[in-house]
């Protein structure tokens, strides 16, 4: 199956009851675990390119990357999304490179790190749904800030999504998805106990508009097992805390169709290449260290795939190009 437009899994897993995991990557590696897991457990997958990482695979790279994932696997649906669009140049560039989904964090200002007014948002948002709609691309959107910096991204305040202003937001831009803060973070260092999320939020949110698909950013779950691996080959990871899966699985039923997972794929990548360089530090063949690296980042994917319910979906998805999603939003009057 060829790339998809991500509105296409978010609809189906609306209809299944399920949450499409998006997993970012930087290298080949993790593209083909991802895919291998997604292979594995028929899923459908959203792979998701920070700005950093197209900037550290000088841009095209990634992009064939992906698509060579699409060409391995025909019968897994693959959105290309970007992650945390800081501006609408930055989105132009994903759209033109291919992507068939942008992200635009217009709840922070261009230099991702300064909290942006409402009415800021909603300007910058909208800009980006203008440009990408007319070409049948998915624009996801931002409201509220998470805690935490990663990738360079992040203001360091947790500001929760107001319920009323996420009403307003939608029925202005028309977003297709909508990235809530409830209380969640970047980075493995979310939290320095058991995190107290606003789960009740996601809920009241569903019910004032549910028709639109939820995101949860900063959904990593920091596995202890990983962190302890990381130390015990040299890390230094004390008191690294995720959000717990039964979190995020309490909310799938409530609206939440898409789940952010960076930082769980770096360290389990980190992990295996540590073992290897403690336990067999003759080795230098760099796939000596990335291909058990690679190995069990799919075992973690898979995981994850089973328990936000997307695995057995990816026969369910019906093909859709970006003209097929033109002609939805014209349907729809959203153009």
């Amino acid at each position: 199956m060829a790339l998809v437009p991500m509105r296409v899994l978010l609809d189906e897993a609306a209809k299944g009851k399920y949450a499409v995991g998006a997993y970012n990557v930087n290298n080949m590696e993790q593209i083909q675990a991802i895919m291998a897991a997604a292979h594995n457990t028929g899923s459908p997958v959203i792979i998701q390119a920070s700005r950093g990482a197209l900037k550290y695979t000088n841009f095209a790279y990634l992009r064939h990357l992906m698509m060579a994932a699409a060409e391995e696997n025909p019968d897994i649906p693959i959105a290309m999304h970007l992650d945390h669009g800081n501006c609408l140049e930055t989105c132009k560039i994903a759209i033109e490179l291919g992507f068939t989904s942008v992200m635009i964090d217009g709840s922070l200002k261009e230099d991702s790190k300064t909290p942006t007014t409402f009415e800021e948002n909603l300007e910058v948002t909208q800009s980006v749904i203008d440009y990408a709609r007319p070409l049948g691309v998915t624009v996801e959107a931002e409201l509220g800030t998470l805690g935490g910096i990663e990738d360079g991204v992040g203001s360091g305040q947790v500001n929760l999504t107001d319920p009323d202003q996420a009403v307003e937001f939608v029925d202005r831009p028309k977003v297709d998805a909508l990235a809530v803060a409830i209380g969640t973070s970047h980075g493995a260092y979310k939290f320095k106990e058991e995190p107290r999320l606003a789960l009740d939020l996601v809920r009241e949110i569903n019910s004032r508009i549910p028709n639109t698909a939820l995101v949860m950013h900063g959904s990593s779950s920091v596995p202890k097992e990983l962190v302890e691996q990381v130390n015990k080959y040299g890390g230094n990871m004390p008191n690294a805390m995720g959000v717990p899966m039964s979190a995020i699985q309490s909310v799938i039923p409530h609206g939440v169709r898409k789940v952010n997972i960076d930082t769980d794929g770096r360290m389990v990548v980190t992990a295996a290449i540590r073992k290897v360089f403690i336990e067999s530090p003759e080795k230098f063949d760099p796939r000596d260290y990335l291909g058990p690296a690679r190995s069990a980042h799919t075992e973690r994917v898979i995981q994850k795939m089973r328990d936000l319910g997307t695995a057995g979906h990816a026969g369910e998805i019906e093909q859709k190009s970006l003209d097929d999603m033109i002609e939805f939003y014209k349907q729809k009057g959203m153009i």
